[in-house]
């Protein structure tokens, strides 16, 4: 019997997660990944000051200076995805153009406390033509919004989807991500 290569090799996607410095990137990341992903993270010092903007980022004491990587597989559809995490700060942003090489689609991590901070990422994708969602990451004192209000606050197309999710919780984040490849499915038909 002839076996079909799409039943010995899967299905490949690239997506990234994007979003603004401090939003839960690397979180989303970590918390979906089926593998202990590959991060950069290093401590924020004083030579960030008047740099980088705190301002509604808690206690973050780390920040992404290259990306992040994991993998998570959606064996019953043969589907396995690759996943990069932007840097969030302006300075890292010249790194974003060689993580979307080969990209299929993008999460946008928004943050309700900050919403404006998403806005270089939508444009981003926008301008390059790579399929995207915008999740909106429920932090616990952040503002709670529906989609719909997010949608008419960054001026988002009709047809992106917007979610809301934890992105500490695998689920929520896996959630994201299987809409996000259902929009991307979507689209290559049309």
């Amino acid at each position: 019997m002839v076996s079909n290569n799409s039943d010995l090799f899967p299905t490949a996607f690239k997506f990234l997660v994007a979003g603004g410095f401090g939003v839960g990137k690397t979180t989303f990341v970590r918390s979906v990944s089926e593998i202990e992903p590959l991060t950069t993270e290093e401590t924020l010092t004083v030579a960030s000051i008047g740099t980088d903007d705190l301002a509604g980022v808690g206690d973050k004491s780390t920040t992404t200076v290259a990306m992040d990587f994991g993998r998570i597989t959606f064996a019953p559809q043969n589907i396995v995805l690759f996943l990069f995490g932007t840097p969030g700060q302006e300075r890292f942003w010249f790194m974003w153009d060689d993580l979307v090489h080969g990209s299929l689609g993008a999460v946008v991590l928004a943050d309700t406390r900050r919403l404006q901070d998403c806005f270089a990422a939508v444009e981003f994708f926008e301008q390059r033509g790579v399929d995207f969602l915008v999740a909106v990451n429920q932090f616990p004192d952040g503002f709670r919004y529906e989609p719909d209000e997010v949608r008419e606050a960054l001026d988002i197309k009709p047809h992106v989807p917007i979610v809301l999710c934890d992105a500490r919780d695998r689920r929520s984040a896996a959630a994201a991500l299987a809409r996000l490849t259902e929009h991307v499915l979507t689209n290559r038909r049309l």
